[in-house]
């Protein structure tokens, strides 16, 4: 009878009608039982709605999955011609990373002026303009090869290669181009010598370097030798040769880059984790504490060693000694404490301290060497040698002078006899 009642309800429904009967009911479907007669009549009203056969636990799960799922509203388009010939200087500047390649130049400045050699104003140009294409060439090869990995970390995403503004072609081009035009003007313009560091160093840091940054921790102690030859540079283009006074900067280069680079990685760790990179600071965070703090020690002892070894006079281990003790200061905090403040405060001293550092080291250079000198030097020489000369002519004649008188004597006694 239920079932009777329900057929009742939905042919009432369905034909408008409201006193349907039961036994009409059953008089007009006599044929067919209940049940066929409650899933016809089922069906037909699906098709007459057009609506899906789903429950309604079934709707309210696919409704959650499309609200969890991001839509992707990226849209690829073409890097426009006209946009990279409008703005070519500040797209080469980003592929050049123009503030690290300014520091790099800064450095070889600083090699060049301290070099117990005459200041030569074209060669000096000749450096400086050299260096900063070979690092502009570096760095521009550096971000060719890093363009997935730099996509993922905040500090690189706005690249220009990672935006899409330079296509690669554009990066290769630009490091050709800068690196044939530094290397040319190292070598003819400069020496051999200061141009097959620059090269050295190019391919150090783009091939060997950036790979390895993403196989072992070692790139760290890499990259600081890669900073700590364009001192280098810039001595061996001043004076044409390195000595034991050329490593007194690159020391101080390669010590400095270990707190200023773990500091900077200190605070970044997710995202060098998130791409990939080994670094101290991901890797193992006590060993890039140990590390920071253990180079502001010897960079203390560089600067107190190089008046015994003839670049700088006494004043300068006395007026670098409170830097240095600072920058100590700042490492043993960050040792401790090991937090963003801390290592924060590290890399921004650190920033301070080299050009600081290499001022005074300019100001308190020992021997300034002049073209003016050297000539005085030259002429004093010839002098000096004409006199040595002249002094052994005189020697020479000096002990015939007895011998003539003896025989004078001689020769008078015979003729008194």
């Amino acid at each position: 009878m239920s079932y009777l009642k329900i057929l009742h309800c939905t042919l009432c429904i369905k034909n408008g009608t409201v006193n349907l009967s039961a036994k009409s009911m059953l008089l007009k479907n006599s044929g067919y039982k209940p049940i066929q007669q409650l899933a016809n009549i089922s069906l037909s009203c699906h098709l007459s709605n057009n609506s899906p056969l789903t429950t309604p636990i079934a709707t309210t799960s696919t409704k959650k999955k499309n609200k969890n799922v991001p839509q992707d509203t990226r849209v690829w388009k073409e890097t426009p011609t006209l946009d990279v010939k409008n703005n070519i200087v500040q797209y080469s500047m980003m592929l050049s990373k123009f503030r690290l390649t300014t520091l790099v130049v800064m450095t070889s400045m600083a090699g060049y002026a301290l070099a117990p050699a005459p200041f030569d104003a074209t060669t000096f140009a000749l450096c400086t303009l050299g260096t900063g294409l070979m690092s502009s060439a570096a760095n521009s090869i550096n971000q060719y090869h890093e363009v997935p990995f730099d996509a993922q970390m905040s500090r690189t995403k706005n690249r220009v290669l990672v935006k899409g503004l330079l296509e690669p072609a554009h990066a290769i081009g630009f490091a050709a181009m800068s690196s044939i035009t530094g290397l040319s003007l190292l070598y003819f313009g400069v020496n051999p010598l200061t141009a097959a560091l620059g090269a050295g160093n190019l391919i150090l840091y783009s091939f060997i370097y950036t790979p390895l940054k993403r196989i072992s921790i070692t790139n760290t102690w890499l990259g600081s030798i890669v900073g700590a030859i364009p001192p280098l540079m810039g001595w061996a283009g001043c004076a044409g040769s390195l000595d034991a006074g050329a490593l007194v900067l690159s020391a101080v280069l390669y010590s400095w880059q270990f707190p200023h680079f773990n500091a900077l990685s200190w605070n970044l760790r997710p995202d060098y984790s998130r791409a990939g990179y080994r670094m101290m600071a991901v890797t193992d965070p006590a060993l890039c504490r140990r590390v920071a703090l253990r180079h502001t020690g010897i960079i203390t002892a560089t600067c107190l060693a190089s008046s015994y070894l003839g670049v700088t006079n006494m004043w300068f281990a006395m007026e670098s000694l409170p830097l240095n003790i600072y920058f100590m200061y700042l490492g043993w905090n960050f040792y401790k404490k090991s937090d963003s403040n801390s290592s924060r405060k590290l890399f921004r001293f650190s920033l301070i301290h080299l050009p600081a550092l290499m001022l005074l080291m300019l100001v308190n250079k020992k021997y300034w060497g002049s073209s003016e000198t050297d000539e005085q030097k030259d002429s004093l020489k010839i002098q000096d040698g004409n006199k040595h000369t002249e002094s052994k002519r005189i020697t020479s004649v000096l002990p015939r002078r007895p011998v003539v008188a003896a025989q004078d004597s001689v020769v008078e006694k015979c003729s008194t006899a």
